[in-house]
């Protein structure tokens, strides 16, 4: 989502997840989207299909029933909503009632699609999309959780979304121009104003004609009354992957997921198909799975941080185990900056397979030197600044009986503002480590990101703004060491690195992005496109 249709501050992420085909579609939309709440925690939200028919005498009720809970139900201090349709493509006696049941709550998945919430029931049919948000644009309030639904010329169409468009402000005010009206301040939006306003003559041609227009790193889900629409950037930036519950009729159509992790499929006992290839859309129907490719071929660049920090540690992406990915990254390290030491303490959580990988490459014994609060939640992902600086010493403690008097060498997946760092490094102090040597399993990051990672300005990175010596000094350690390029790209299985055809979005260590910055050309080359804005749309 576009770190501008709000405020910024190195938040990514978003969750998405779809269902086509099983007669508990939002329950497994639930607990796929739980198997990603790593991935956002402000906000989640489902849409489900109901399609029910007249001689279906479970779920029959009359036009005047239906319209009255319509209106009961959409309440927005809980973000209901139901819309209903009269189908026509049957006779009278047998046209059924169509139904998108749509439920965006803030907090957490299990708060609200539990079972102790109420939410679920409510979200009945056979297909469901849903999202996990962490907000990169519009902020957090009812109005900006997904997925976003709106009635189109040709019937409902509901979006989620996971990523960030570079030329939304640009787009945005395209269409206002035009006269759209919008009800949220999501980059997301802007791809359903497109769609709405495109000339084709059927949804899918409508979708194709919108995702033309759109710039940046992106994986969407889309729900119609008879079709889940999957679709991801030209680039591959943003994860998304297909995967079916085979149907217990062999003769029937498998239950079809899409999902922005293989932990989420493994969550609703899926099995992998395959990954939704770069710039690729897939249509699911009742007659199956079909793939469009409306842009022209290019190599995939997927992001650099969904295999160091984003994803889970047991998802698999392109083919590589995340977890050994980031075991290698801690090899390499050692490889590349030896010391000697006592003990390896890695930074938790991020930091625990670079710390195994270090310790098994330098021989220097692994050790929970750190000890971390569970219950408190990653400050990475904090909304804003002082609230990630304050709960770096409620979620931290320092093991004092393995510290005191040791050596330590602590390993952590990347320095971005480097608060944390400096507050850990002073922690070790303060429980008596005789030593204190730093080590990243990244390359710094000098540059920030446009494509859905809640990255800081570049005069808030601490790499854009400091030499490795002067950013030693600060921490107060006797050394620090940050993976090389190459080293990052031999953890990731590539042989060699080579900055004229680089392989991943590495554009925060490199500056090599692979699109054009359509809203920070459009700005003057503003150093921040979150300020591009910044104007006040309420």
């Amino acid at each position: 989502m576009s770190a501008g249709l709000e405020e910024a501050s190195l938040r990514h992420k978003c969750g998405v997840f779809g269902v086509f085909g099983h007669k508990d579609a939002s329950v497994l939309t639930a607990l796929g989207l739980h198997a990603l709440q790593h991935r956002g925690q402000e906000a989640a939200g489902i849409v489900s299909f109901e399609r029910t028919y007249p001689t279906d005498t479970k779920n029959k009720k009359s036009r005047d029933n239906a319209y009255k809970q319509i209106r009961n139900s959409a309440a927005p201090a809980t973000g209901r909503l139901e819309v209903e349709y009269d189908a026509t493509d049957r006779s009278d006696e047998e046209q059924p009632t169509e139904t998108f049941h749509i439920e965006r709550r803030l907090g957490l998945v299990g708060e609200n699609f539990g079972k102790d919430g109420d939410a679920i029931k409510y979200l009945k049919g056979s297909a469901a999309i849903g999202h996990n948000r962490y907000s990169t644009s519009g902020g957090v309030a009812q109005r900006n959780i997904q997925p976003i639904f709106a009635d189109l010329k040709l019937g409902g169409f509901a979006v989620a979304h996971n990523g960030n468009l570079t030329n939304a402000e640009t787009l945005w005010d395209s269409l206002m121009q035009k006269g759209a009206i919008f009800q949220s301040k999501m980059d997301t939006e802007v791809i359903l104003q497109l769609t709405a306003h495109s000339k084709e003559s059927n949804t899918v041609d409508r979708f194709l004609d919108a995702i033309k227009q759109i710039e940046g790193g992106y994986a969407l889900v889309c729900l119609t009354n008879k079709k889940l629409i999957g679709a991801r950037d030209p680039w591959g930036i943003r994860p998304l992957i297909l995967g079916k519950i085979p149907n217990s009729n062999p003769d029937e159509q498998p239950a079809w997921i899409l999902a922005s992790e293989s932990c989420a499929l493994e969550a609703v006992g899926a099995e992998t198909v395959r990954e939704i290839e770069n710039g690729e859309v897939v249509i699911i129907t009742k007659n199956g799975v079909k793939s469009h490719f409306p842009f022209p071929k290019k190599e995939p660049r997927p992001c650099a941080f969904e295999y160091l920090y984003f994803a889970r540690p047991d998802s698999i992406m392109h083919g590589r185990s995340i977890y050994e990915v980031r075991e290698e990254l801690g090899r390499q390290l050692a490889k590349e900056h030896p010391v000697e030491a006592d003990l390896v303490a890695p930074v938790p959580d991020g930091g625990n397979p670079a710390g195994l990988g270090y310790a098994e490459a330098s021989g220097i014994p692994f050790k929970f030197g750190i000890i971390r609060n569970h219950y408190i939640g990653r400050t990475f992902i904090q909304p804003t600044q002082d609230a990630r600086a304050g709960s770096v010493t409620r979620k931290h403690a320092a093991n004092l009986h393995l510290v005191k008097g040791k050596r330590v060498i602590l390993v952590d997946d990347s320095i971005v503002r480097g608060t944390t760092s400096k507050a850990i490094v002073s922690m070790m102090r303060n429980a008596g480590a005789k030593e204190v040597h730093f080590r990243v399993a990244s390359p710094p990051i000098k540059h920030p990101d446009f494509y859905g990672v809640d990255m800081p300005t570049e005069k808030e990175l601490l790499a854009a703004n400091m030499s490795i010596e002067e950013m030693q000094n600060w921490l107060g350690v006797e050394s620090l060491g940050f993976l090389s390029m190459e080293g990052f790209y031999r953890a990731l299985g590539e042989e060699t690195y080579d900055p004229e055809n680089p392989k991943f979005a590495d554009h925060c260590f490199t500056n090599n992005y692979p699109t054009v910055l359509t809203d920070k050309r459009n700005a003057q080359n503003k150093v921040d496109q979150q300020n591009i804005f910044d104007r006040d749309r309420d």
